[in-house]
């Protein structure tokens, strides 16, 4: 049996394979950019009123009374940014609350799904994801914006909130960590469980939807580092409107999102057509009124 061990344990160190980059949000500027089309759509300011707040300043929970602002999306989404009282005036509170709703809202559907909240304090500590929410410091935003990865991080955090606890646990995810040779980063190396997926979605979306924008020395390591994470992430049929907007909503796949696409639809929740996972635009497992909501909301928006 030790005999086993051991040369399983040789084996894993000849083949395995350094990790390409530390962190996948710094290998490259462009994958979004605050030139790109954005889903924000309004924010509406509902008052002042107690929330308990997670503050990487005093790495604890707080309470405090803030402001509030109920935000909107044009996928239908919806979150509530609270902004620290800190930020002394209502004005200056909805300047942040409209700014990072904007660039939220670059982020592909998928991405927001699972977000309730927007928490913003200022302060240069580490933007965080999970919890439903968005933990952001406005000074650390200098220095994300100064390198030109502000979209990145945000992708990297909205991914903790909306996707860790449906796939990093999964057999399917757990089986492609398995059968790649290693990790697109040293961070989600060092932190498999918690840090794999945050990682490789991002790199996933630049292969897939922004391969113009990267090298194809980058485009050929991603797929050749993770080539089974990616035909995972591939599966999954995650909604990545606006980033992809061609075909969201286009259930029968003939380049045009119309009645037909509505038609369909209401077919498959009656049992009349089989289900298609095209149909499941907000990606809940089902196919239901919802998703002809937003199969709606797309066609008035086109």
């Amino acid at each position: 049996m030790k005999m086993i061990l051991l040369l399983i344990t040789i084996f894993c160190f000849l083949f395995s394979q350094d990790p390409p980059y530390w962190g996948t949000i710094f290998i490259n500027p462009d994958i979004i950019t605050n030139e790109d089309v954005t889903t924000y759509e309004s924010t509406v300011y509902s008052g002042q009123g107690y929330r308990t707040m997670y503050d990487r300043r005093v790495n604890n929970w707080i309470t405090v009374n803030a402001f509030l602002f109920d935000t909107y999306f044009t996928d239908s989404l919806y979150c509530e940014v609270q902004v620290n009282p800190e930020f002394s005036s209502v004005g200056a509170a909805l300047q942040e609350a409209e700014f990072y709703a904007n660039e939220i809202g670059r982020l592909p559907t998928i991405l927001r799904l699972e977000l309730e909240t927007v928490w913003i304090h200022m302060g240069q500590e580490l933007f965080g994801g999970g919890n439903n929410n968005i933990l952001i410091h406005t000074g650390q935003s200098v220095n994300y914006i100064n390198n030109g990865i502000l979209e990145e991080t945000l992708v990297h955090e909205a991914s903790h909130t909306s996707l860790d606890a449906y796939h990093a646990s999964s057999q399917g995810w757990v089986n492609a960590q398995n059968l790649d040779a290693g990790f697109i980063s040293q961070y989600a190396q060092d932190y498999p469980t918690t840090e794999d997926i945050a990682g490789s979605f991002l790199t996933w979306l630049a292969i897939r939807y922004r391969s113009d924008r990267i090298s194809t020395e980058m485009y050929t390591t991603i797929i050749q580092t993770i080539p089974n994470r990616i035909e995972y992430f591939d599966n999954q049929f995650f909604n990545m409107f606006p980033i992809d907007n061609s075909l969201t909503g286009d259930i029968n796949e003939d380049n045009n999102v119309n009645i037909l696409d509505i038609v369909l639809t209401m077919n498959m929740i009656l049992g009349n057509s089989p289900t298609n996972n095209l149909a499941d635009l907000n990606q809940d497992n089902l196919v239901n009124v919802l998703d002809v909501v937003q199969i709606v909301q797309l066609i008035i928006n086109d």
